[in-house]
């Protein structure tokens, strides 16, 4: 399995490397753009991430901002009103909407509403800088893409624990980013991706796919990718970065990578299946040798050491890019512990990620 998991982060880098840097040199777009968030108990957010967006180096008549308020408790919807002479224009899900995915269906209204020729979809706890929007719009008009996938950070860590998430994070980025280079598109983060609003009513939306709570990103990026691979691009620029928080709990981290891990079942390309059983498998297979070492079993320790060697290893080789990416190498210090939780963590998440349900915002979901 060592082999095996080597040959798949070498493979990985490959399409990473395949995706050039993208500059867009202050470089003038013409197509209009519609920004789209789906906002829920978000006041202690939402007002930064739309001061980042209005104050975006891009024309303002090419510019439409829509916020779905899902069911909020709290002041969000009132100071999402408060943005409404700067452009911001604030919708609300019904009361009486009751269903298990209530983020695609807020996506899916603001599309509804939308006039721009290209969708961009972040989160109501993101920030940006101002070059990003102007960044993805030109290297959609440059490379004529259909979707767009762009990096997701995290920052501001507060502790350690905050600082490992930053670097696996970085990780999952860099192995979406390389499906991509591949022409093999296997995941994408909704804070960061665009799409042009007729291939989303192409696709026939989140037909299919929204009887799951999550996946608004990639199990949409999977039926674009069945009949458009070769259209979906990511756009390498750390101007196009979008940034977020990592967990500050726990048990915040754990449900949010079930909510991720849940998605998994409903993947109908088989070779992402493939791809995700085979690391699940490879560390598996590294914590039973941990196991035979604790116990020291004859010669067992030796080939646990060159496994977990070896996974460091090719996981600095591809990480290190990424860091540089969002000019963070003094992360990397962190990989030799995080390389064994990471190892310990997936197998959990695996299994629980795939049965029962979960909290998200406050629900319990599928």
């Amino acid at each position: 399995m060592t082999v095996v998991y080597v040959v798949l982060v070498l493979y990985m880098l490959r399409g990473w490397f395949q995706i050039p840097y993208f500059n867009s040199e202050q470089a003038t777009v013409s197509t209009p753009v519609s920004v789209l968030i789906a906002a829920r108990n978000e006041e202690e957010n939402i007002a930064r991430t739309l001061d980042c967006i209005v104050q975006q180096d891009f024309p303002k008549e090419l510019l439409q901002i829509i916020v779905v308020d899902d069911h909020s408790t709290d002041k969000t919807a009132t100071i999402v009103a408060s943005y409404a002479s700067r452009g911001v224009t604030l919708l609300s899900l019904n009361e009486g909407d009751k269903l298990n995915s209530y983020k695609k269906l807020a996506i899916s209204r603001a599309i509804a509403q939308a006039s721009g020729e290209i969708i961009i979809t972040t989160d109501a706890d993101c920030r940006m800088g101002t070059s990003w929007l102007r960044t993805v719009v030109s290297y959609f008009e440059k490379t004529g893409a259909y979707m767009v996938s762009s990096p997701v950070a995290y920052s501001e860590e507060k502790g350690y624990f905050e600082r490992l998430q930053t670097l696996e994070f970085l990780y999952l980025i860099g192995l979406g980013a390389a499906g991509i280079g591949n022409k093999n598109p296997t995941t994408c983060n909704g804070a960061n991706l665009a799409y042009r609003r007729d291939l989303f009513y192409e696709m026939g939306g989140f037909n299919g796919i929204d009887n799951l709570a999550s996946g608004d990103d990639e199990l949409f990026l999977h039926k674009v990718a069945e009949k458009y691979a070769e259209k979906i691009r990511f756009c390498k620029s750390k101007e196009a970065i979008v940034y977020t928080d990592a967990k500050v709990t726990l048990s915040g981290f754990i449900s949010q990578r079930r909510r991720w891990a849940s998605k998994s079942t409903k993947y109908r390309d088989k070779r992402v299946v493939g791809l995700g059983v085979s690391i699940w498998l490879f560390n598996l297979s590294l914590i039973a040798g941990l196991l035979q070492f604790v116990v020291d079993l004859p010669n067992i320790h030796v080939l646990f050491l060159l496994a977990f060697g070896m996974k460091v290893l090719v996981e600095l080789v591809f990480i290190y890019p990424l860091c540089s990416l969002v000019n963070r190498h003094a992360l990397l210090a962190n990989l030799l512990p995080l390389s064994f939780i990471h190892a310990v963590y997936l197998i959990y998440i695996g299994v629980v990620g795939n049965i029962g349900k979960y909290d998200w915002k406050g629900r319990k979901v599928n």
